[in-house]
């Protein structure tokens, strides 16, 4: 793995859920832009040395962005405040399904940093003479409790548009 003072290092969270972690390198120790750097923590804003594992990669394109847009990895780095790049965010959604011989209910809540839970619900029921498979009747309501999710997701971006712009937005789907 090699870097250069102002790439990124982001690291995959080692378990299903964990958080994604990102940074900017502000030093390389190792030769020819091997390990081990020292990190900018996007998350935090303190420099640790990090060895990187299998679960990181760097990301070059958003140092090369800089360059192209007449900014300098020499200058940045000697601006140890300001970091460059992206920030890595975690939103979660949580599933909740309550199941009865004939129906499952699924009830889909996203969490996000910035604004209050959207949910929405969906529903399997099971027609007379079907087999009653509970795995396909978790499938169907979750999948109608995500595709109303992402209904109300666009229908938020678009008020939260429709309020900065001064007239109404409606997100394509």
């Amino acid at each position: 793995m090699h870097a250069e003072v102002g790439d990124r290092v982001v690291v995959a969270g080692a378990k299903i859920g964990a958080p994604v972690r990102d940074g900017e390198i502000v030093e390389v120790h190792g030769q020819n832009g091997e390990p081990p750097f020292v990190v900018r923590w996007s998350d935090t804003g303190r420099e640790s040395l990090f060895f990187p594992g299998p679960d990181s990669h760097i990301d070059h394109e958003a140092a090369q962005g800089e360059e192209e847009s007449g900014g300098s990895r020499s200058a940045q780095s000697a601006d140890r405040p300001q970091t460059a790049g992206y920030n890595v965010k975690n939103w979660h959604v949580d599933l909740y399904l309550s199941e009865s011989e004939e129906s499952t209910t699924a009830h889909a809540v996203l969490h996000t940093p910035s604004r209050k839970e959207i949910d929405s619900r969906g529903d399997a029921h099971l027609k007379p003479g079907d087999k009653n498979v509970p795995e396909i009747g978790d499938e169907v309501a979750v999948a109608r409790a995500l595709r109303g999710l992402a209904d109300r997701l666009f229908a938020a971006a678009s008020d939260d548009m429709s309020a900065i712009e001064g007239r109404a937005v409606n997100l394509e789907k």
